[in-house]
Parts: structure tokens; C-alpha cells; sequence
């Protein structure tokens, strides 16, 4: 929009808004917030230092597979197809470290 730099100033009483409610065309509405929502939001967050000594963690560990290899950088286990060639004695490094 181009604007006339030349052309006076709006005083104080030309500033005054128009509610949104008194426009033509709209109505007004109302928000609601629904706090039961957000209180159970609230409690899936984990504060940083909080004390989880009486927690438990149940993962299930699978041995390494035949088609996989433990990258001698990163300490990982991945496939063998991340595996960068290796000549003789190497030691096998997958291909993020590699680029590294």
C-alpha cells in the first residue's frame, strides 16, 4: 500500500479502534479453554531433576544379528550395509563416522 508522506498526520481521536465485535459482519465469540485437557498435558511432561529412583525400565535386548556389526567409533550396532569397506586389519567403522 503506497502512503502519501506529504498528506497530515491522523490525530489521537482519528486512531481510535473500532471493536472487533462492532464491525459489520462479524460476531463476536467466545474461547473457551478446557482445562481438564491441559492439566493432563501438564502431567506427561518430566521435569528436569526429578527424582525417578522408584521408577522401573523395561527394555527388551536382542543379541547382536549375524547380518549386523559393532562400529569401532560410535560403540553402535547397525546393519551391514552401513559398514564402509574395510581392508585387511581395519577395524570396521560405519558409514556416519566415516564422513566424520
Amino acid at each position: 500500500m503506497a502512503r502519501d508522506y506529504d498528506a497530515p498526520r491522523e490525530t489521537d481521536e482519528d486512531l481510535t479502534e473500532t471493536p472487533v465485535a462492532e464491525m459489520p459482519g462479524r460476531e463476536p465469540s467466545v474461547a473457551t479453554i478446557d482445562d481438564d485437557e491441559d492439566l493432563l498435558l501438564a502431567e506427561t511432561f518430566e521435569l528436569p531433576g526429578a527424582d525417578l529412583s522408584g521408577e522401573e525400565l523395561t527394555v527388551q535386548v536382542v543379541p547382536k544379528q549375524k547380518d549386523e556389526f559393532t562400529c569401532t567409533r560410535c560403540f553402535l550396532v547397525h546393519h551391514h550395509s552401513q559398514l564402509v569397506s574395510t581392508v585387511g586389519s581395519e577395524p570396521a567403522v560405519c558409514a556416519e563416522c566415516a564422513t566424520e
